[in-house]
């Protein structure tokens, strides 16, 4: 797909993200600059410790660079406090947590509707969108069930539920099929491109040269550096996304 000139839905500026002081400094990102545009689906590979995690969580406004500049849907980040950060997440960003992120306590239907009540949707309004994101899915028939009583795979799959309910513009994916059978993770990538297909931004982490191959772009990361890009869909295969020398 040729995505359009359009100004981005994210965007990392120079972006250097340190943890810890003095001898115990980790520098998880070193100055990357990283868009995505609406209709574009970004991948996001690299060795374990490359920065990925740490460039998801400054996407999704969970965290605040050391330096440089976070802007998501035109606004920065980095002058947002932390309620107007929230308020950001749950009206702009959808986010796939690697450990599902669900609360206990409430129905399926209740964690994917939760955070448009937050915002002031009405219950009815919220359960019904909720309804509508899980049958998405496939687990409708599930929504008054909790997630203890559920499988790994069924819990996932709220978790998507939750990050594409309502108008999200962003959509954020940390290894999001990594509960899922191959052919269920299928039709979850399918359901992300169909989603930036009809305009949202989305950003996917994988270590899998199958799923990258879902994407428009891939950007391979490694020791917080952005160390090669590569097309997406326009490879010829899979196999062609994989370079040893990016993902060492």
């Amino acid at each position: 797909m040729n995505v359009p000139n359009l100004n981005p839905v994210l965007t990392l500026a120079d972006v250097t993200r340190v943890h810890g002081v003095g001898a115990a400094q980790v520098h998880a990102l070193r100055g990357i600059t990283f868009t995505a545009r609406p209709g574009e689906l970004v991948a996001v590979m690299g060795p374990s410790g490359s920065g990925k995690s740490t460039l998801l969580h400054l996407a999704g406004g969970l965290d605040k660079p050391t330096a440089g500049d976070v802007i998501i849907d035109g606004t920065s980040v980095v002058g947002l406090s932390q309620t107007q950060r929230a308020r950001l997440r749950r009206t702009t960003v959808g986010y796939v947590f690697q450990d599902f992120n669900l609360i206990p306590a409430l129905t399926a239907a209740e964690n994917v509707a939760l955070p448009q009540e937050l915002d002031g949707v009405r219950a009815g309004v919220a359960r019904a969108a909720a309804i509508a994101a899980l049958d998405e899915v496939g687990i409708a028939d599930l929504a008054d069930r909790y997630p203890d009583d559920m499988s790994g795979g069924q819990q996932q799959r709220i978790a998507i539920a939750r990050a594409i309910v309502g108008d999200r513009r962003l959509i954020l994916a940390d290894e999001p099929t990594g509960a899922l059978d191959t052919e269920t993770g299928e039709e979850i990538l399918q359901l992300l491109r169909a989603r930036c297909d009809a305009g949202a931004a989305g950003v996917l982490v994988t270590h899998e040269p199958r799923h990258a191959a879902w994407a428009d772009r891939v950007v391979f990361l490694r020791d917080g550096l952005v160390v090669d890009e590569s097309g997406g869909r326009s490879m010829q295969g899979p196999d062609d996304l994989l370079s040893e020398e990016a993902l060492r």
